[in-house]
């Protein structure tokens, strides 16, 4: 795997709290990510999945949450997470038309999974995230099947690629070159080290309103490309991860301050962007089948958050960066190109 450069390779650091080794969601132990990237004339998509363990996940479960910032999005499995606040599945994205075909395929690989295991699995609740990538891809083709959700999860691995890979492959972040991102911030309590981790999948927000630690660049980007489009029709998926002992209410709260990195980038919200979070924690393992009654979870003393609020804002504010600055140059086969952050700092 090629070495890429990432923001900090630029001289842009974000944040003070001291980062993990790779600087990504899998440096919380366990994850992995793989992609499979669908590059043609007319595809400019893929898909990303995100395994939250080496074990089988549904039967042994974690602590999750999700927080809507802005709904206008399709995200399934988000109802069933709220409810129980678990999560069952591993976690994949994609385009918007394909959200279904890649349900059937993380079915059907969950299936397989709990056979090996031999557990008799009668339900599942598969999470699949996506963003609209319409503007380089012709995403009327749904290009994206099963045999490329196994391919991601094949693949799947710790030093991912970032950038215009699998499901970013045709996405768009403040009019520029968007896509697939992460950071990581490590923490200490009691001691005992922990990590935070980001994963996004960045199609949102507009260049003008682009910021980067202050600076409004995307003021001065916007005026050189003479772009005129206002509208913000994007989108952003943000997967947090912590081996942080949290219960699902602490990650609820967790996930709005992804919010936070975002609005640092400049981004407004649109009314045609759907921003949804998805936290989870390995810290606690949560059985499908329990012997005792009762269950002994640990969690974080609620006064302590306050650092962890931190490290998710400066993961989500980094790994938006990383997402950009990573990408290659995309064309569509209309002509449509996006261009990309690193040929302007």
């Amino acid at each position: 795997m090629a070495k890429q450069k990432r923001i900090e390779d630029y001289g842009i650091v974000i944040g003070e709290l001291p980062k993990g080794k790779l600087n990504k969601i899998t440096d919380v132990k366990g994850i992995k990510v793989g992609h499979c990237t669908i590059d043609t004339s007319d595809s400019k998509t893929g898909v990303t999945v995100i395994l939250p363990m080496k074990e089988n996940i549904f039967i042994n479960k974690l602590m999750a949450a999700s927080y809507v910032l802005n709904g206008y999005g399709k995200t399934l499995g988000l109802v069933q997470i709220d409810e129980l606040g678990s999560l069952e599945s591993v976690i994949a994205l994609t385009n918007t038309l394909n959200v279904g075909l890649v349900h059937d395929a993380v079915v059907d690989y969950m299936i397989k999974q709990c056979k090996k295991d031999r557990f008799d699995l009668k339900s599942i609740n598969p999470v699949v995230c996506e963003c609209n990538d319409s503007y380089l891809n012709n995403i009327q083709l749904r290009a994206v099947n099963k045999e490329h959700v196994n391919k991601a999860i094949e693949d799947a691995c710790i030093d991912f690629d970032e950038g215009d890979v699998g499901a970013g492959k045709g996405m768009s972040c403040h009019q520029l070159k968007g896509g697939i991102g992460s950071a990581s911030r490590i923490v200490k309590f009691d001691d005992q080290t922990y990590t935070i981790g980001v994963l996004v999948l960045s199609n949102h927000g507009l260049l003008k309103d682009l910021s980067i630690n202050g600076d409004g660049i995307g003021k001065k980007i916007s005026k050189e490309l003479d772009i005129q489009n206002n509208t913000d029709k994007g989108s952003v998926i943000s997967i947090i991860a912590t081996d942080i002992p949290l219960c699902s209410r602490q990650l609820m709260r967790i996930c709005k301050r992804a919010g936070v990195g975002l609005a640092r980038l400049g981004s407004y919200i649109g009314h045609g962007s759907g921003e949804i979070m998805i936290a989870f924690s390995t810290g606690n393992i949560l059985k499908s089948y329990h012997e005792k009654e009762m269950i002994e979870i640990r969690m974080l003393n609620e006064e302590k958050l306050d650092i962890v609020f931190r490290a998710v804002a400066e993961c989500e504010e980094e790994a938006i960066l990383n997402s950009m600055i990573t990408c290659g140059q995309v064309t569509d086969r209309m002509g449509k190109t996006r261009r990309i952050l690193k040929d302007f700092i």
